[in-house]
């Protein structure tokens, strides 16, 4: 039996390509896209593991969805070291380290943390992404940028010192707060910027505390943030894909 995923994925051609350093899963609508769409998955999973988001949101848009280019980028580290052949990672992390702080609540050494590896991955997704929005088509192409957990983490920092120009729109999908002091510094060039935040209130991996102080460092600059708790753990809730869809809409409209 074909799956309402598959018939998506066929009718939206759905093709792998290396765009920038980074190999990508594309969903295309047509060949006049105005709008990219480019999202970024979390540590450990494989490179295509937010796919089928990509058709769900293609389904929930229906006609709007032929003009919006999906991008899913492959994280350029692997885990086959761990024995975990298929996943990815931006940037390696020390989990145990990352588990022992969260257990001892000493949020405030995560938050101005600046990983090992983030310029390098900040780079590279910074190239991919210039790529894609050459590829588009129209007077005022649009980017939603992204990314779930570690992914949401690399799209916040891309969008604020990355980019010459900030995303029209920003997902992060149970991402948390790092780097402070830099992401303090460029918070304020995402005044015009769409940003939706995600978080499980019962999220075990990045704590929901954490994501509230995310928010209140974008609020402080006056960039718009539309804050969406959900009662769960480690996951994307059906909040976010409600309204990232609307989000979407708007930038296809504006397009």
């Amino acid at each position: 039996m074909v799956t309402a995923t598959e018939r998506i994925l066929r009718r939206m051609k759905a093709y792998e390509k290396t765009i920038g350093d980074l190999n990508c899963v594309v969903l295309d609508g047509d060949e006049d896209c105005t709008v990219a769409v480019v999202v970024c998955h979390g540590y450990g999973a494989p490179g295509d593991d937010l796919v089928p988001l990509g058709a769900q949101w293609a389904q929930s848009l229906g006609a709007a969805s032929d003009r919006v280019r999906f991008v899913f980028p492959y994280a350029p580290h692997t885990l086959a070291e761990l024995g975990m052949p298929s996943a990815r990672a931006w940037w390696e992390l020390n989990m145990q380290r990352l588990m022992l702080a969260v257990e001892a609540r000493q949020f405030a050494e995560l938050h101005v943390h600046e990983p090992p590896g983030l310029d390098t991955a900040r780079a590279k997704l910074t190239q991919t992404v210039a790529e894609v929005m050459a590829g588009l088509v129209g007077d005022t192409p649009k980017l939603m940028l992204g990314g779930f957990s570690q992914g949401a983490m690399l799209s916040m920092d891309v969008a604020l010192r990355g980019l010459p120009t900030p995303p029209d729109g920003l997902l992060q999908m149970s991402g948390t707060l790092i780097c402070k002091p830099i992401w303090e510094q460029h918070a304020g060039r995402l005044v015009n910027t769409e940003v939706l935040q995600s978080h499980g209130t019962a999220d075990p991996i990045l704590p929901f505390e954490s994501a509230e102080a995310l928010r209140d460092v974008l609020s402080a600059e006056q960039v718009p943030v539309q804050f969406l708790p959900f009662p769960g753990p480690h996951t994307i809730g059906p909040e976010m894909i409600a309204s990232s869809t609307d989000a979407i809409a708007r930038l296809v409209a504006s397009s």
